[in-house]
């Protein structure tokens, strides 16, 4: 027998060693589901274990209270929302709120967590872009929600913005044609340490279109904000970005960081962005960047604190990108550069991190071989990763024992198109100081699969390995439990540790599924996880819950936490940052217990240091010196008032530091840099302007050379700096630059040989030089630095352009060369190559051209990398010549025309002159809109077609001029204009003034819509008949060419004379008008008679009278409203520019010896007189800026066989830019001198325009649109005469002579089965106006064939407009929802890139395999080419059954010759004589102008 007392000490034995055993047999409980499809917009409602995402296939959303271990499906009260979920949102900053969207308008809200859904309609479609999501939230009320919707009708669909304040009880539509909104208070941290008014948190700001509304040519977009939800002010106020001043541009997009508000604009002609940054959305900075430049698509904002902006800014190829790094100071204007050569992908992300809940952590990966990827847009990056404890201040490498550790991040994740959810982070949790990643030691980073598994508890200082291969991870228990599960390959277990990552354990899942992620609670408190991933045989997911409390650990008590600090100094001792230390209490690593407080953090202890020299900034208008020692003044300082009277004297002023606004530092015995230093009169204040009301001349500059041809560099609205560049080419083959607007010059490559530059004609920051070898150099940013490429040839002999452009990518080039020559260097053919990376590589389309542009256009579908060309049959000159067409750099390619004699492209059109056949005698036009169909172009019965030249023209018209008589000296033709297509011409302007050479008397002024001027020959019967002298008289136009008129003369000339001829007031008369020397006299084709930025004035030479006299006996006049009245200004003949945008005037002697130059401050109201010369010169040219913005001149003249130049500076004359207010502006409404109440094409249209008696500068870069008052009731103005109708003497149209009335009712006998005929009006509309009501002129009139009556009747009732209504509506809404989203998904002008949600993945609701978006460009991608094709067919096919067409369907006669002035573009002609398009002086002339 057993003692008993050894029974009992057996059994305790067995008890206590059983202990261990029973703790380590427990497991974390394991719950499987199988789902239909991979799990979207999957999210944790914030401190619940409540989960919430969408299923894409069967549109239901699930969700689960208990952190995944039961589903169920959202159903809400009535069922409905069962199979319509489109999208899940949760909201950004309450714990409580999510939306569930529909598909049909109808969405719900949940406010307890999904506990229940409350319905709300919206009736607008959803939609969304890049730079606007969905949903818009308040940070400060979640109550209050933007909707961002599309609203459709029969006539296009508007995004329409939509409102609530009130979780979406009531909804209330914002603002039409929005392309973005914002709460200015979208973040919770925003404003935070200001006071400001309580209306701020209903102020909303949208981006909207440019007033001139967003269909026009040039696509305009601006920032306006409203506190009353744009109730009693549609329009809004619009925000002052720059310097006290709105501003606009092609694209603008605005984002909330942390307590900012960043907007982003681009400028139309340049790359370069503008990023301008608000702490309380009124007053704007520009951030600045030192030298460096921000460029589309090319900077990422990264996750940011409330003290600094990170913003990573692209250096290299768009195929190989590399960054800088870059903070703010705190207000986000002024950012110092932290590190060189980060690492980017295609999509703008960076291989950045903040480590979570430590101030001043960060982890990037940077490119070791930089200096060879900057060489190669091909060469493999080698990746390092680096950290940082100072807030990027200094980094250094991640060490694991004592290797070098490099670990894969954003980028990584990006290519392998498996994004963690976006409230997780990529290395850190909130779990204190846990940091892990998969990598690996040595050199570089290698490929993500050779990665292992590696961690860290120190926050990254050192690392050790924790499991082979790379694995998905995450955080729980605050940083108690670490699982991991193998990712890129199967698996059936899953590890995990519960001491920081040093011992595993693994869990069997009992089948084998491809991991997609591994989450638990975004705070990283739960002992739950959530695993998904693919079964093997890819036919289901799987959903793992993993439940961690199965394993039965103890609660911490107080002896197992520890007090942990990351940041430490060079002796080890807790380091300060923003002015205190940072302290964290976690469990101990070895501790056998969980922490078991779900949902609650212990935030971080803090303890107060003394100032240090870190805790100061640079103050505003102050920027760090190089070694980033110093504050130095941006700005000169201005000196207090009474001081500085003499150099020697000194000043009190600021030090150049400020404390960081919200630093926490003890001034008590700190530091105290911003105390107030002593600076120096001489040294420290640059020489104060000189603003004594005078202009200045600077010193002549005289250069070696007799001819000159020279262009601006000009910045545009969004580039950053002030220089005023110049471009300089001598008959010497010497290439010189100017950064100073002429006072100094500067060779270029002395050593080279310059035969030719050209302007980009797109981006004004770019320009190409040609050698007379195959460099070619270039510059992209105004001269600031020069490089070159190697051309695939030299170039061309046959006098085309050896260079084209693209008007998107400033990198894609065309270049045109010849090849196999003969031995004398003749008989060359032609060869066109492209490259899309600035000349670093060239690949060869076509042989035997004569002239290849790119297609591209703005809103023209899919035409990126659209070509046309024009090539010789077989690649051989004496062939025909072919229009050629690819998508693909001809890859493939497709034969359009066959034997062409030329083809031009002005605005959306592409016109082709093309033969039927082989012969070459008749010839026919065509005209396109998309580059790809061709429509056949028909001009009115009247008018043969022997020749013609492309015209400057609308957006909405073709222009051409059709030559009449043909001649020396005694050339015209009459002006025709098509409708909105270029298929259908009628005649505007009969006569029309033409020279030898093709080019013709007809100025379209920009700036002013529909105003042109033009000389007609008087006397034309004549000049045909009798060979006599062209008598010319100028017209004007103001409603694009619908009505034309004679000018009316001034009352008196200049000294109050009367003129020689009855001047009838305000009228000009066939006896007595004004009449103006017109394009075809001008040196240099780029002179215009008007300014782009000064609207409503033009200058012109000319006489009254009754015809145009010589230019000898010409005048100078002026106009200041668009050319309704005139004033004689000078006698004379002068030279002209604008300045300013119109604030300053400035005339010249026209080649006579002069000394002085005359000026208006008052747009002409009085001059003054300047002597800018000791000795008279003769100057030939002036010029200044483009857009007339300057305050500076060059004056251009001889002295002594050599060229000078004088650069005349107006900057002194006053001290201040115009304010935006009643005392500095007006507003100026431009009129019609047919139209009341200044309607101008059916609307009244108002310009913010400077006092001419305010001594201020204009400081708008183009005319500002105050407003578009109100549209008018339809007159005579708003309409033209129609195909095959002419006007008349009084004013109304009527057929064309010899077309015969049709007799229109005759088409009922012709058809028995006709029901009704129509009677043409003769009129059709203006494509500009927008009118309203009011006479109808166009309506053509429909009416019942005899004894058709009551048929007619049935046919026009209710029963057969609602068939059109129910065919119609559905076809118009998807084009138009599919339009609007393939132009405007994806951005079309570069986002703001947010690092923490800017990725694109699978998951996304902007991906094209979004509903929202993959619908709508199927259906648009199958009907755009049919539904821009559509109104020719119809118009066509109804014009040919009526008989309209007599005999002009047929083949007309033309001759041939190409002669393109380099007048910006604006001209491109078909006129005879081909062999003088290939001449010297064609050639020559282009490459003086170009």
């Amino acid at each position: 027998m057993i003692p008993r007392w050894l029974l009992l000490t057996l059994s305790l034995l067995l008890v206590w060693a059983s202990q261990p055993a029973a703790a380590k047999g427990n497991e974390p409980n394991v719950v499987t589901h199988e789902l239909n499809g991979a799990p979207l917009d999957l999210f944790y409602f914030r401190g619940t274990n409540t989960i919430l995402y969408h299923d894409k296939d069967s549109l239901n959303a699930h969700v689960s209270f208990d952190g995944g271990e039961k589903w169920e499906t959202v159903k809400g009260k009535d069922g409905t929302i069962e199979g319509t979920v489109a999208l899940i949102w949760e909201h950004p900053y309450d714990d409580n709120r999510a939306y569930i969207l529909g598909e049909k308008g109808k969405h719900w809200i949940t406010t307890d967590q999904a506990k229940s859904w409350k319905p709300f309609q919206v009736d607008a479609m959803l939609f969304s872009i890049v730079r606007s999501a969905p949903l818009e939230f308040n940070g400060w009320d979640p109550k209050k929600v933007i909707f961002m919707g599309l609203k459709c009708t029969l006539l296009g669909c508007m995004p329409q913005a939509y409102y609530t304040i009130d979780d979406f009880d009531n909804i209330q539509p914002l603002r039409e044609m929005t392309y973005q909104c914002l709460w200015a208070a979208s973040h919770p941290q925003f404003a935070s340490d200001m006071d400001l008014p309580k209306s701020i948190t209903d102020r909303i700001l949208c981006v909207v279109p440019g007033l001139k509304g967003p269909h026009q040519h040039i696509r305009t977009e601006r920032l306006v904000y409203s506190e009353t939800f744009f109730k009693g002010d549609a329009e809004g106020t619009e925000v002052k970005l720059d310097h006290g001043k709105p501003m606009s541009g092609i694209s603008v997009q605005m984002r909330p960081v942390s307590k900012y508000i960043v907007a982003r604009l681009q400028s139309r002609g340049t790359q370069e962005q503008a990023l301008y940054v608000t702490d309380d959305s009124n007053v704007w900075h520009r951030a600045e960047f030192g030298k460096h430049r921000i460029e589309e698509d090319s900077y990422t904002i990264l996750p940011s604190t409330n003290y600094s902006i990170q913003i990573d800014v692209q250096t290299t190829w768009p195929g190989n990108r590399m960054g800088r790094l870059f903070s703010s100071n705190s207000n986000g204007t002024y950012f110092t550069q932290n590190i060189e050569h980060t690492n980017r992908d295609l999509y703008g992300m960076v291989d950045f991190e903040q480590v979570t809940g430590i101030q001043g952590i960060v982890l990037v990966n940077t490119v070791k071989n930089w200096e060879e990827v900057e060489k190669s847009g091909s060469s493999e990056k080698k990746l390092t990763s680096s950290i940082s404890f100072d807030d990027g201040r200094t980094f250094q490498p991640l060490k694991s024992d004592k290797d070098d550790l490099h670990i894969h991040s954003m980028t990584s994740y990006v290519a392998l198109r498996e994004q963690p959810m976006l409230d997780h982070q990529m290395f850190s949790s909130p779990a204190p100081g846990l940091v892990m990643g998969v990598g690996n030691t040595g050199d570089h980073l290698e490929d993500y699969s050779k990665g292992d598994l590696y961690v860290s508890d120190n926050a990254g200082i050192t690392w050790r390995r924790a499991l082979k291969g790379p694995h998905r991870y995450e955080f729980g228990d605050q940083g108690g439990v670490i699982v991991a599960v193998l990712d890129g390959s199967q698996t059936d277990k899953v590890q995990y540790s519960i001491d920081h990552g040093k011992e595993w354990e693994s869990i069997d899942l009992k089948q084998k599924i491809k991991p997609l992620y591994l989450i638990s609670t975004p705070d990283s408190t739960s002992l739950k996880f959530l695993l998904v991933g693919r079964s093997s045989d890819d036919t289901k997911f799987l959903m793992y819950l993993i439940d961690f409390d199965g394993l039965h650990e103890r609660k911490c008590g107080p002896e197992d936490i520890e007090e942990w600090t990351a940041r430490l100094n060079e002796k080890g001792e807790p380091d300060c940052l923003m002015g205190h230390k940072q302290f964290f209490h976690r469990r101990k690593a070895n501790a056998d217990c969980f922490i078991k407080k779900e949902f609650a953090i212990n935030g971080p202890e803090f303890k107060p240091c003394k100032c240090s020299a870190e805790d100061f900034e640079c103050d505003y208008n102050f920027v760090r010196s190089e070694d980033r020692k110093e504050c130095i003044p941006a700005i000169p300082l201005t000196p207090p008032a009474g001081k500085c009277n003499e150099p020697s004297e000194k000043f009190m002023g600021p030090s150049g530091w400020r404390l960081i606004p919200g630093n926490a530092c003890i001034r008590e015995g700190g530091e105290d840099l911003d105390r107030q230093v002593e600076h120096s009169c001489s040294n420290a204040t640059g020489p104060p302007p000189i603003t004594d009301g005078k202009p200045r001349a600077e010193k002549p500059q005289t250069i070696s050379a007799k001819e000159t041809n020279y262009f601006y560099l000009e910045r545009q609205a969004s580039n950053n700096g002030v220089d005023e560049t110049i471009m300089m080419l001598t008959d010497k083959l010497e290439l010189h630059i100017s950064r100073d607007h002429g006072r100094n010059w500067k060779q270029i490559h002395a050593d080279e040989k310059f035969t030719g530059m050209v302007q980009h004609p797109y981006f004004s920051d770019a320009a190409f030089f040609l050698t007379d070898s195959k460099k070619v150099y270039y510059t992209i940013n105004h001269g600031d630095s020069f490089h070159f490429f190697e051309a695939p040839s030299l170039p061309n002999k046959e006098a085309i352009p050896p260079l084209a452009f693209h008007e998107k990518f400033q990198d894609s080039l065309i270049w045109i060369g010849h090849k196999d020559c003969d031995s004398d260097g003749r008989n060359c053919r032609s060869q066109a190559y492209v490259t899309d990376k600035r000349g670093a590589s060239w690949d060869p389309m076509l042989i035997g051209v004569s002239g290849c542009n790119f297609g591209y256009r703005e809103g023209r579908n899919n035409s990126e990398k659209l070509v046309i060309c024009e090539q010789y049959k077989d690649e051989e000159k004496n062939n025909n010549r072919q229009l050629v067409i690819s998508d693909d750099y001809f890859s493939t390619m497709h034969v359009e025309f066959e034997n062409i004699a030329r083809s031009a492209t002005r605005n959306d059109f592409v016109v082709v002159a093309w033969y039927e056949g082989d012969q070459k005698e008749y010839l026919n036009a065509s005209v396109s809109v998309d580059g790809r169909t061709y429509a056949h172009a028909h001009f009115p019965f009247n008018i043969n077609v022997p020749q013609y030249t492309v015209l400057p023209s609308s957006p909405h018209a073709l222009f051409l001029l059709v030559k009449e008589s043909e001649g020396i000296e005694n050339s015209f033709g009459s002006l025709v204009k098509s409708n909105s297509n270029g298929t259908y011409f009628v005649q505007s302007l009969k006569g029309l003034n033409v020279n030898d050479r093709g080019y013709t008397d007809y100025d379209e002024l920009h700036g002013l819509e529909g105003v042109a001027i033009a000389n007609v020959v008087s006397n034309r019967e004549e000049v045909q008949n009798k060979g006599a002298a062209k008598k010319l008289r100028t017209m004007i136009t103001h409603n694009d060419g619908g009505q034309w008129m004679l000018l009316a003369p001034p009352t008196h000339d200049a000294d109050g004379k009367n003129f020689d001829c009855s001047v009838t007031e305000s009228k000009g008369t066939d006896k007595c008008a004004l009449h103006f020397h017109g394009y075809t006299e001008r040196r240099d084709l780029r002179d215009t008679l008007y300014s782009g930025s000064a609207i409503g004035l033009m200058l012109a030479l000319g006489n009254v009278g009754d015809h145009l006299t010589s230019l000898n006996e010409a005048d100078t006049y002026l106009t200041r409203d668009g050319g309704i009245t005139w004033t004689q200004v000078k006698k004379g003949q002068y030279m002209w520019e604008f300045g300013a945008a119109g604030s300053v005037i400035v005339l010249v002697s026209d080649r006579k010896a002069t000394k002085v130059v005359h000026y208006t401050l008052d747009e002409g109201i009085t001059w003054h007189e300047f002597q800018f010369a000791e000795k008279e010169l003769v100057i030939d040219d002036i010029s200044t800026v483009p857009s007339d913005t300057s305050k500076n001149f060059l004056l251009w003249g001889m002295d002594g066989g050599q060229r000078v130049t004088i650069t005349l500076d107006f900057s002194g004359i006053w001290s201040r830019d115009c304010n935006d207010d009643e005392s500095d502006y007006y507003d100026w409404a431009p009129t019609h001198p047919f139209q009341e109440e200044n309607c101008l094409f059916g609307h009244v249209e108002e310009y913010h325009r400077k006092q001419p008696a305010a001594e201020c500068w204009n400081a708008w870069r183009e005319p500002h649109i105050h407003s578009i008052g109100r549209n008018c009731t339809c007159t005579r103005a708003d309409f033209e005469c129609d195909y095959n109708y002419e006007i008349q003497n009084d004013g109304s149209c009527g057929l064309v002579p010899g077309l015969q009335p049709q007799d229109h009712i005759a088409q009922c006998a012709q058809d028995p089965e006709k029901v009704e005929y129509w009677e043409p009006t003769g009129y059709r509309r203006i494509p500009q106006t927008t009118c309203v009501g009011g006479l109808l002129l166009d309506q053509d009139v429909s009416r019942p064939c005899p004894n058709k009556e009551e048929e007619y009747q049935k046919k026009h009732g209710i029963s057969g407009i609602g068939l059109f209504f129910a065919i119609v509506t559905p076809i118009v809404v998807a084009a138009a929802v599919g339009w609007y989203a393939y132009t405007h998904w994806d951005g079309k002008f570069g986002q703001i890139r947010l690092g923490e949600n800017g990725v694109v993945s699978s998951q996304s609701w902007l991906s094209r395999d979004s509903v929202l978006v993959a619908v709508p460009v199927a259906i648009i991608a199958g009907i755009v080419a049919v539904a821009q094709s559509l109104p020719l067919l119809i118009k066509s096919l109804a014009r040919s059954s009526s008989g309209l067409f007599g005999r002009r369907g047929g083949q007309r006669p033309y001759a041939t010759r190409g002669s393109f002035a380099a007048r910006r573009g604006d001209y491109s002609s078909v006129v005879d004589d081909e062999d003088e398009l290939l001449g010297a002086d064609d050639f020559d002339d282009e490459e003086e102008h170009a």
